[in-house]
């Protein structure tokens, strides 16, 4: 049996001596306390050195990925000729004996030899000393180290930090810039500010034309569309402007040069971010879009760290003031942080944004953790995942639709026949519907015989309609006729009444006049008699 031992010089094969003390695991410790002994279990038969660093950094990353490098092939197809391999790693092992065809040993006394070997490693390989084994070992350590960092998708990211603060960097900046174009030269030509709104056209403008009086013959087509050039130049001539020197237009025009060479910049960084997210966070580019990945991830620090995360802490990232506001004054916290400008959340209504945004966290946290920790470098999960999260949409804003038409859930209402308990089992509450001949399907006639029979059928139903209104209308006047003639007898009883009662009551006024004339009639001669009493007095 051989056994391969990795070193930072080269790769070593030893040959087993004495194979049966692998069956004695305990005592194979004790066999490699000194290199006497350590000489009688294995010997060195064949060492492979490597060239340079760049071989050994070649063969010390390919044994960290599993599989063998070209100079470790040709050095077991020339040395291991029938013979068993003990090997460290299983991995290499199953590599070696799939594509050498040598038979590979990994076992607790494999593992236990190694051990042994490596303690005496510089007394059973001449030439090699400790003084030299420990720089060469460290130097590889560092080349492998910086290897690791040049090619780990969870170390790059902090290209994507970087260029993700230089863009808004550069946003900030082009607005600056743009607005003292507008303000300086508007003192100039003040109306080109309404006309044109873009202000990288703005600035081109202000470059090609210069004085305002130059509008007149210059081409702006280049720039402008025919519309805005003409009243452009129509508002050049009648402009309110003041009159500038050409020191002044010298400084204008630089200005425009430095926005016009940030904008051109700033494309050429977007396209590079772009490319950058997606190979290295594709599933959460094909969810949230290159930008609020990008600010996702340089929020969390990193794309390990932000793996880490729940997706109730990715759903508020960038909100943090208000969250803890909100804790503070105990109000409802924030729905969304960061993930508020994801294109998902922009296309739902506002009533649903909190529901969207909830959703998309949880897919974008499984999206961050599948593009940080896993081993496919494809965007199909970030795809599905947005996928159904536009199908969540539809159906939140089909569901609405279907509470606006009538019924609770957007399903049509379905009508059961509900048993009557007290009839019997086989009693319905609602009526039986009547049968639909309209529904039958006639194949022997024609289109035309079967719209005739529908409009014979129709005007059947009118006509029986009419004849039940003009019952009705029998109805009502024979019930008027009725009640009007048992009013009528009730009506004479009255009048006969009211003239009763008229007349006992001339005949008791005739009475009271009677009696009051009787009472006057004694009174009279008694009043004469004492009248003429007088006159004879007077006399």
């Amino acid at each position: 049996m051989l056994v391969l031992f990795e070193t930072p010089a080269g790769f070593a094969l030893f040959k087993v001596l004495d194979e049966g003390k692998l069956s004695k695991v305990e005592d194979l410790g004790t066999d490699f306390l000194t290199a006497d002994s350590a000489r009688k279990v294995v010997k060195l038969k064949a060492f492979n050195k490597f060239e340079n660093t760049s071989e050994a950094l070649e063969a010390a990353a390919k044994l960290m990925e599993g599989a063998p490098s070209k100079g470790l092939r040709k050095f077991l197809k020339a040395n291991c000729e029938g013979e068993a391999l003990a090997v460290a790693d299983s991995k290499l092992g199953n590599v070696i004996k799939e594509k050498l065809k040598i038979e590979c040993v990994h076992n607790s006394a494999v593992m236990e030899l190694l051990r042994g070997v490596r303690s005496q490693l510089t007394e059973l390989i001449s030439g090699l000393a400790d003084q030299d084994l420990a720089p060469m070992s460290l130097g590889l350590s560092h080349s492998l180290a910086r290897y690791k960092l040049k090619f780990s998708p969870d170390k790059v990211d902090t290209m994507i930090i970087q260029a993700i603060g230089l863009l808004d960097d550069l946003d900030k900046e082009l607005n600056t810039y743009a607005m003292r174009v507008r303000e300086w030269y508007g003192w100039h030509f003040p109306e080109l500010a309404k006309i044109v709104q873009d202000n990288i056209m703005y600035a081109k403008t202000v470059k090609l034309m210069g004085n305002r009086t130059n509008a007149a013959k210059l081409d702006l087509s280049e720039i402008l569309p025919e519309e805005v050039e003409a009243e452009l130049k129509e508002a050049a001539v009648i402009s309110m402007g003041t009159e500038v020197s050409d020191l002044d237009l010298m400084h204008i025009r630089e200005l425009c040069d430095q926005v016009l060479s940030l904008s051109e910049y700033r494309a050429q960084l977007y396209d590079y971010l772009k490319s950058r997210m997606n190979t290295i966070a594709p599933n959460l580019t094909a969810l949230v879009g290159e930008l609020v990945g990008a600010r996702l991830i340089a929020h969390g620090g990193s794309l390990l760290n932000l793996a880490k995360q729940p997706g109730s802490t990715v759903q508020i990232l960038g909100a943090e003031k208000a969250l803890f506001r909100a804790l503070k004054t105990k109000h409802n916290t924030p729905k969304y942080g960061l993930i508020y400008h994801a294109s998902v959340v922009g296309q739902a209504a506002p009533k649903h944004k909190g529901k969207i945004s909830r959703s998309l966290a949880a897919k974008a946290a499984l999206a961050i953790r599948c593009d940080a920790l896993g081993d496919g470098q494809d965007n199909s999960m970030g795809l599905e995942n947005r996928a159904k999260l536009e199908a969540r949409l539809r159906n939140l804003e089909g569901r609405d639709l279907g509470r606006l038409s009538g019924s609770s859930k957007g399903k049509p209402k379905i009508e059961a026949y509900d048993k009557d308990k007290k009839a019997g089992s086989g009693a319905l509450i609602t009526p039986a519907k009547t049968y639909n001949t309209a529904a039958d399907s006639f194949l022997g006639q024609t289109p035309k015989s079967a719209a005739e029979d529908e409009e014979k059928k129709r005007e059947k139903e009118r006509d029986e309609k009419k004849d039940e209104k003009k019952k009705k209308e029998k109805k009502k006047v024979e019930a008027e006729a009725k009640e009007t003639e048992t009013e009528e007898p009730s009506k004479k009883k009255q009048k006969k009444k009211a003239e009763a009662e008229e007349d006992g009551e001339e005949k008791k006024k005739k009475k009271k006049r009677k009696h009051e004339e009787e009472e006057e009639e004694p009174e009279m001669p008694a009043k004469k008699k004492e009248k003429k009493k007088k006159k004879k007095s007077d006399e």
